[in-house]
């Protein structure tokens, strides 16, 4: 339960705000119904923002509420990373000890990078997804603990938050979808500014339905009398009342100061300025406790008692004594946990400070910073090295600085708040020209900017250099999201480097160039990368020059996958092996494989792949373990293989999941989506798809959700839809980018609405604009479903208008791109057949020929809706040939079954439309009286063979694998191997369906249930 809750508000009574404190009551009921909350409250300094959630939490308590407050802490002008978070989740510790230790169970280490007490952190678990994870875990963390509970979580004072503080709370407020979870900010509205940084995450919280922001206002004249009442017992005099209302303005702690101005004896208690006004009790304290309120306004937010005993240099009975008065006047208030001071109110903390001459806060500055060199222990470990970094930054000693606040960097990086690793790096490099080079011989390298060859050569013996700040400043601005700013540092790395010839070096900046250029959409990053390249050339092995080349491959595989690419990625592993950089090599190794599936070594290409994956697993190499995830499946989905590809897209989601890849995860559910559309699984693609969109945050993540939406919506007849999600698609994608994958695919599905809509210009056009690029090998998953649905476009406009001019041009082009395609996988191969027998169709020839190939080849792919739609057309060519309708009723009755399973409504209204006008009645599936067609012999017209059609007997009447094994004299296995032939020629998904098909068809009308034993 609940420990006492700081209180710092004077006023007995709660004055006002009624409708305020409503929804945030409204906001406890709703999670308490467990629907999480989210809630912004903002005011200018003073308003009374604190007593609000002083009220709502007597409210709370009083419910069995679980309460956490966590302030934000500006030490000078530095924030500690993460700080209200960890001091919440401390609070929560208190209260919760062992459901907090349940809830972070596995994960411990990670979440030590927030909250020190769970345990030491994996300081070695380092990388660009490291801050995703974190924020992933947390989420999940509190969760856990609200999901049997409501916790309410209040982080104050969020105008001084750090930028990692910001993050995660715009995290948790964008993706908390579970738990009876309350979580309210505050912050000073009139702090800020145009350019305060709080600005821009304000503004993205306004957009979120999620997210109530509560704005606070002064109080009325009514409202004050009503505070005055209760602070001095007594109704106030008219005269009063309007003096005080008249120089507070309304502002409740103003009201507060004024009265205990008057009740201190300072004259009517009303000075020329504010700033004198909240003074006036502090110059009206004893020498010494003023002397204690000096420094404890220079310590920080809080000063713990210990390090206060020994700045102040106070015998502890008068050091009691002063404080003592300060508690008393109200000026100082002890902290929650009893361990230190602070302000009761930050506005006087910040006019004692303000006050102070600028030799006099050096000088305390310096003996903060003395005294926790000479004792450690006097505050927590987790603040320690950041509170001295500024402690001496603002004594202004470069040469005790800069050590430390290196050090403070390496400690904010290994919680993954890689914005105050940036924040502290630039100090850094503002502090270099002032330390002594023999202070700058002692410092070291860093050890995390990835493959960047430190200056000096030995890291472990050369010193820092200038340049090797930038690139790990280039480093942490690029983990911390600040793309615009590492951009920044590495184009004045550049000039530097303009200065010295150092190839390597430059290298290294270039491909970090090539990488943000990307990130920010500036382009696509191919010039930096050649550039790169060219400077590497003829250097001896290094790891720069690996992952130049890694980077080649990587970028070559989404822009123009082929040889010049796969060879890249060969000389890539190549260079990693010889410099022993594992993780490049892997990152090589992937790549390879992919590239090598594209050209056709399917299973060399998969092999690698999967051993890249298990080989990050087993080394928890988080950044490959992710990539793995996203492309294994992908790339099965690619050839055809979408069973092994929702498997594989499993293992990526649980790793994902447990690793905190939210991102990744979500981009891992959009793959498995179009597994299950594949494999006919629609309403599963759905709910996938559903999850996915709860978290994913990236564009290009929402870009794949939008065109899996698309397909699904084209496929079902909602055009509007289909439509809508691919301008959702293109936007999330962008232009500066066009990666094939990105592009192909999007414009296939704007082709095909178009086309459904009779706009057959704004089609053409849509295929022009695609294929003037051309498509680059590798491409056939994305260019050949294009091409086929082209031809058909073509197709049906000469069967509903006759020739037109402008087809010949588009069959043309279909066929030239066609030949650069090689069809190498099976599921190629069907939509190559396809799109041969869709170009006979748009030249007048009905070629049931080619349709029957196509239905056998999609009949060997496991592709249920491709099998229907060539079906229907097989069916149709067949009627257009004249043969007996009898062979097209097979066909066609197969067709119509599985689009009406699957919800195509366009290819079922087809398919019973081909019916009605061909007097082939399709059973009950389509509304009429399932008698066969005379002179109909639908088993022989399915495909089936003889022996296929004896096992489909069997089946249908309820037969077992080893019961049709014993029946027809064959092992299980082959039995077992009968069956997924005739599902898959059925197009159904499992023995239920094809018996269910073959009674509605009424394949064997005639037999007996036990009419399958023959013999062989």
């Amino acid at each position: 339960m609940l420990g006492p809750v700081e209180t710092r508000s004077l006023s007995p009574v709660f004055v006002g705000r009624t409708r305020e404190l409503t929804a945030l009551t409204e906001a406890l009921a709703r999670a308490t119904a467990g629907e999480p909350q989210a809630l912004l409250i903002g005011g200018e300094a003073g308003v009374g923002k604190t007593r609000l959630i002083e009220e709502l939490c007597d409210v709370a308590c009083a419910g069995k509420a679980v309460v956490a407050v966590g302030g934000c802490v500006e030490i000078g002008a530095d924030g500690l990373p993460f700080a209200p978070f960890s001091t919440a989740l401390r609070s929560l510790r208190r209260q919760l000890p062992e459901e907090l230790v349940a809830a972070s169970e596995g994960q411990e280490d990670e979440l030590a990078r927030i909250l020190p007490e769970l345990g030491r952190s994996d300081r070695g678990a380092l990388g660009e997804h490291g801050t995703a994870r974190l924020f992933e875990l947390t989420g999940r963390l509190l969760e856990r603990l609200a999901a049997d509970r409501t916790v309410v979580l209040v982080l104050e004072d969020l105008h001084w938050a750090d930028a990692s503080t910001r993050h995660l709370l715009a995290y948790l407020l964008r993706s908390l979808r579970r738990g009876r979870l309350v979580v309210i900010a505050t912050y000073r509205a009139d702090d800020i500014h145009r350019r305060h940084p709080l600005r821009p995450l304000l503004a993205e919280l306004d957009r979120l339905r999620s997210v109530r922001r509560i704005e606070l206002s002064r109080f009325s004249r009514a409202e004050v009398r009503h505070q005055l009442t209760g602070l001095l017992a007594a109704e106030p005099e008219p005269d009063l009342l309007a003096q005080i209302f008249e120089r507070s303005d309304g502002n409740a702690f103003f009201v507060e100061e004024l009265v205990c101005s008057i009740e201190a004896g300072c004259a009517t208690g009303l000075r020329d300025s504010l700033r004198d006004l909240l003074l006036v009790r502090v110059e009206a304290l004893p020498e010494a406790a003023g002397r204690v309120a000096r420094i404890v306004a220079e310590g920080g937010t809080t000063v713990e008692y210990r390090l206060l005993l020994t700045v102040a240099r106070l015998a502890e009975d008068e050091l009691i004594e002063a404080l003592r008065a300060a508690v008393g006047a109200n000026i100082l208030t002890p902290t929650a946990d009893g361990d230190g001071y602070r302000f009761r109110h930050s506005l006087v903390r910040e006019a004692v400070s303000d006050d102070l001459l600028p030799g006099e806060r050096s000088r305390l500055n310096r003996r903060y910073a003395e005294a926790l060199e000479a004792d450690p222990s006097l505050v927590r470990a987790d603040e320690r090295t950041t509170r001295l970094a500024s402690y001496w930054y603002s004594a202004h000693d470069a040469a005790k600085a800069l050590p430390v606040v290196l050090r403070a960097s390496v400690e904010a990086r290994e919680r993954y708040a890689h914005s105050e690793q940036l924040r502290l790096l630039e100090r850094a490099m503002e502090l270099w020209d002032d330390a002594p080079q023999e202070v700058r011989d002692t410092l070291r390298p860093p050890d995390d900017a990835e493959v960047y060859p430190p200056c000096g050569g030995d890291p472990g013996a050369a010193p820092l250099r200038y340049l090797d700040l930038m690139a790990e400043a280039t480093v942490a601005a690029r983990f911390g999201g600040d793309r615009e700013r590492a951009l920044a540092i590495s184009k004045k790395a550049m000039r530097v480097l303009e200065r010295d010839h150092d190839p390597l070096r430059a290298a290294w900046f270039w491909t970090q160039r090539s990488r943000l250029t990307q990130d920010l959409t500036r382009g696509d990053g191919w010039q930096e990368l050649a550039t790169a390249e060219e400077l590497v050339r003829g250097l001896p092995p290094s790891a720069v020059h690996a992952d130049v080349l890694v980077n080649i491959a990587s970028w070559g595989a989404l822009h123009r996958p082929g040889p010049e690419s796969l060879a890249a990625a060969d000389r890539a592993v190549r260079y990693a092996r010889l410099v022993g950089a594992e993780y490049i090599e892997l990152h090589a190794r992937l790549t390879r494989g992919r590239l090598t599936a594209d050209a056709g070594d399917v299973e060399g290409g998969l092999a690698e792949m999967y051993a890249v994956r298990d080989r990050a697993d087993e080394l928890g190499a988080v950044g490959i373990m992710g990539s793995a995830s996203t492309h294994l499946p992908s790339m099965l989905e690619g050839v055809g293989r979408s069973r092994e590809a929702i498997a594989a897209a499993d293992h990526g989601i649980a790793v994902c999941h447990q690793r905190g890849l939210a991102t990744l995860e979500a981009g891992v559910r959009a793959t498995k989506a179009q597994s299950l559309y594949s494999l006919g699984r629609w309403t599963e693609a759905d709910t996938v798809l559903d999850e996915a969109a709860g978290i994913a945050q990236s564009r290009k993540a929402r870009g794949l959700l939008a065109v899996r939406r698309a397909e699904l919506a084209l496929a079902r007849g909602d055009l509007d839809e289909a439509e809508s999600q691919v301008e959702l698609a293109r936007g999330f994608f962008g232009t500066h980018d066009p990666q094939p994958q990105h592009s192909i695919s999007p414009a296939g599905l704007a082709m095909a609405v178009a086309a459904r809509r009779g706009l057959r210009a704004e089609a053409r056009a849509e295929f022009q604009r695609i294929t003037a690029r051309g498509f680059p090998p590798g491409t056939q998953r994305y260019a050949l479903p294009l091409l086929c649905a082209a031809a058909a476009m073509e197709a049906d406009g000469r069967e509903a208008r006759g020739e037109d001019p402008g087809r010949a041009g588009v069959l043309a082009a279909v066929r030239t791109h066609a030949k650069r395609l090689p069809a190498l996988v099976p599921v190629w191969g069907a939509h190559a057949r396809v799109l041969d027998a869709e170009l006979a169709r748009a030249e007048g020839r009905p070629a049931p020929e080619l349709w029957a190939r196509a239905v056998t080849a999609f009949e060997a792919v496991d592709r249920p809706y491709e099998l229907a739609r060539a079906r229907h057309r097989w069916a149709a060519a067949l009627l257009d040939s004249g043969v007996d309708r009898s062979e097209a009723a097979g066909p066609l009755a197969l067709a119509h079954a599985a689009a009406t399973r699957l919800g195509a409504r366009p290819l079922a209204e087809q398919t019973a439309l081909l019916a009605g006008r061909a007097r082939i009645s399709l059973g009950p599936a389509s509304g009429g009286s399932g008698a066969p067609d005379p002179g109909l012999a639908p088993a022989r017209s399915l495909g089936l063979t003889p022996r296929e059609q004896e096992v489909l007997r069997l089946v249908a009447a309820g037969r077992s694998n080893r019961r049709i094994a014993e029946e027809l004299y064959i092992s299980p296995k082959t039995a077992s191997v009968h069956v997924s032939h005739i599902l898959a020629k059925l197009g159904v998904s499992g023995r239920t369906e094809a018996a269910a098909l073959a009674h509605r068809l009424r394949l064997f009308p005639d037999s007996p249930e036990d009419a399958g034993r023959s013999r062989v």
